[in-house]
């Protein structure tokens, strides 16, 4: 006989922190089922059944890229669908399979909460809880705005599966834990806005101008840029705001920057607007206050600026940083110089824009793209061009103005606007082009392949092209000279950045 000294075995310990959790779980889940709660019989099963399959949140995502403003709202929609797409997983695949938890007792439910087409698959853990406080909480790491709005919904839908009696407590307690740890995973996975490190440096010294004070912002009308142009206006009342037509944008900025009345030059529209603005701002010495207003602004967002509220704040703080300017000689046109904020590329991308450019009236600038993407990769006719001495087919030249981050030769995110490098992508000429850019892009950043090649390198030399051959430089396109090279001008812009990104 031996004693036990009042020690209990585990086994017996284990079984009463069971009983004791079983216990409340059923406590819980009868005072949820027996409470009336107001309004919540018409609302919470008409949102428990939205919630199915995703459907609710896919649908939030969708309003939110569509409905929000900048590239944030477009992000946290895409953080939270990743967010609940790894919960789902993990929950179906592992979670329903670990604890086969058989569903509660619907008894004390009254019929008018009880869902319609009641739930097949074991209790625990609650996949609608996991998914709802996966895609809230992947929301709410991106934007706190859409997280704050979303978050009450997410909550709602949790409390709705005990509520119309499919889940105890516990199940989605259990489950949206699990939820939050697949947000943050995603997060580990691709870091968040706040996590990145701050593009832009060094910092440089830029007047203070509260409410716009000596600042002229020349807005291109064609980049769709009309209601920002009038938040420039609320947002700075101080500040001269030019709305031009396309060609004579150019124009006003020269005007602008040698009238001697700003002390820093502003520009609203797409990246190739805000080329023309860099180069005008650069040659007089200004610093460049970027507002994003076109299709695509790829600098603004590399930059840390997604909306006038950045702007802003950094012009009242008189917050800036150097940039690098890309350039390219000769210039369009005979200038001495051509400069890109972002990229320079030669052969199928300068085709695919002209084609582009030159359909999307008729067809749809979608349509266009793909039709014109189609016409340029059937690869007829490579690119002929000696590059530092050796002559060679190419499908595609590629310099990067700093380097970018993203796999293979197209545009990703830059970390570091003035690091002194030009990310240069080669795709060597050969049979199926497609497929060659496709094994480009899923390349290393510094890489040699018979398929594609990647250096960063100060300077390039091209020569022997043909007459006529397309040039494109951050969306625009051109007639390439015979003979060109492309180098890097050193923090030769300053630029409004706010020094603390929200």
């Amino acid at each position: 006989m031996v004693a036990s000294y009042g020690v209990q075995p585990a086994e017996t310990v284990r079984d009463r922190v069971t009983a004791r959790l079983s216990a409340w779980d059923r406590e819980v889940f009868h005072r949820v089922a027996t409470r009336h709660w107001p309004g919540g019989d018409r609302v919470l099963p008409r949102l428990s059944h939205a919630a199915n399959h995703g459907l609710l949140w896919f649908g939030a995502a969708a309003g939110m890229a569509v409905l929000g403003r900048g590239a944030r709202s477009r992000r946290a929609a895409v953080r939270g669908v990743a967010s609940l797409a790894l919960a789902s997983a993990a929950i179906n695949t592992v979670g329903k399979r670990s604890v086969r938890r058989t569903r509660p007792v619907r008894d004390a439910v009254p019929l008018v909460r009880q869902l319609k087409k009641q739930p097949f698959t074991t209790s625990f853990p609650s996949g609608h809880s996991a998914s709802a406080a996966a895609f809230a909480t992947g929301v709410l790491l991106e934007s706190r705005g859409w997280g704050a709005a979303v978050a009450p919904v997410a909550a709602a839908v949790a409390l709705s599966r005990v509520y119309t009696g499919v889940h105890y407590p516990s199940d989605v307690l259990v489950g949206a834990a699990l939820g939050v740890g697949a947000a943050f995973a995603v997060r580990g996975i691709v870091p968040t806005r706040s996590q990145l490190p701050a593009p832009g440096r060094p910092h440089a010294d830029a007047p203070a101008l509260p409410g716009g004070a000596d600042l002229v912002v020349v807005a291109n009308r064609a980049s769709g840029s009309g209601d920002t142009a009038a938040l420039v206006r609320d947002a700075l009342p101080r500040a001269e705001v030019l709305e031009c037509d396309p060609d004579d944008v150019p124009d006003a900025l020269e005007k602008a920057a040698a009238s001697g009345r700003c002390r820093a030059l502003g520009v609203l529209g797409g990246d190739g607007t805000v080329n023309r603005a860099a180069a005008v701002a650069a040659r007089y010495g200004l610093p460049l206050a970027v507002f994003p207003g076109g299709t695509l602004n790829h600098f603004a967002y590399d930059l840390g600026i997604e909306s006038v509220h950045d702007t802003c704040r950094a012009l009242a703080a008189g917050d800036a940083v150097r940039v690098d300017l890309g350039r390219f000689a000769p210039g369009p046109d005979g200038a001495p110089y051509g400069y890109f904020l972002n990229t320079f590329s030669l052969g199928v991308y300068p085709e695919l824009v002209r084609l582009r450019e030159r359909w999307s009236p008729r067809i749809g600038g979608w349509p266009a793209g793909v039709l014109a993407a189609w016409h340029v990769l059937r690869g007829e006719h490579p690119l002929e061009a000696e590059v530092h001495g050796r002559r060679r087919p190419l499908w595609l030249l590629f310099a990067g103005n700093c380097v970018y981050r993203r796999m293979g030769p197209t545009p990703g995110r830059r970390y570091d606007l003035a690091d002194g490098l030009l990310d240069v992508r080669v795709v060597h000429a050969g049979r199926l082009p497609g497929l060659r850019l496709l094994a480009a892009a899923l390349a290393g950043p510094l890489s040699r392949s018979p398929v594609h090649a990647a250096e960063q390198l100060r300077r390039v030399r091209v020569s022997g092209l043909a007459p006529g051959t397309p040039l494109a430089y951050d969306g625009e396109v051109v007639e390439s000279p015979p003979e060109l090279v492309v180098d890097k001008d050193d923090e030769a812009l300053t630029v409004y950045r706010p020094r603390m990104l929200p």
